[in-house]
């Protein structure tokens, strides 16, 4: 490798997994066009899929997004009748957000989107998983990292 062979596009692991995001997001549209939903909005039913009756403010963690961004998509989602966000009972400023019983239905017509994702990538569920692994263990790495300003609390 020449002296500066570590600065060559092709060389940057931030490049293949740019082009790989991009392609994986274009992937899904088809996918997700007959469910009436986009890729953005099927993380959320993801995150709901797993656990019901969250926060706004949990499943912005859980997709690393802020609720300036999160709020439209749940927006359109409750317009669709997949979700209800409610004021919480406990804590009037937090909204909670449920599944409708059309947004568990989506669930089952969802059911097939990992596996022909998996198929268009020519990659088993196990690789994908093990590949999964390796890229949030990346993630951690680099949220622990120095390089990565943390988010200031209310008490900061």
């Amino acid at each position: 490798m020449s002296q500066h062979g570590h600065l060559l596009l092709d060389n940057q692991l931030c490049f293949a997994l740019y082009a790989t995001s991009l392609s994986m997001t274009r992937a899904y549209q088809p996918l997700l066009k007959p469910l009436g939903i986009t890729y953005p909005q099927y993380l959320v039913m993801l995150v709901l899929w797993e656990r019901e009756n969250l926060t706004v403010s949990e499943i912005g963690q859980r997709l690393h997004l802020d609720s300036g961004t999160l709020t439209p998509l749940l927006k359109r989602l409750e317009g669709a009748g997949h979700i209800v966000r409610e004021r919480s009972a406990e804590d009037e400023r937090q909204v909670r957000v449920r599944l409708t019983a059309e947004g568990k239905v989506l669930r089952k017509k969802a059911n097939q989107v990992p596996e022909q994702l998996s198929c268009a990538a020519q990659c088993s569920l196990s690789e994908a998983k093990t590949i999964a692994k390796h890229l949030k263990k990346l993630n951690a790495a680099l949220l622990q990292s120095d390089l990565i300003e943390k988010k200031k609390t209310k008490k900061d």
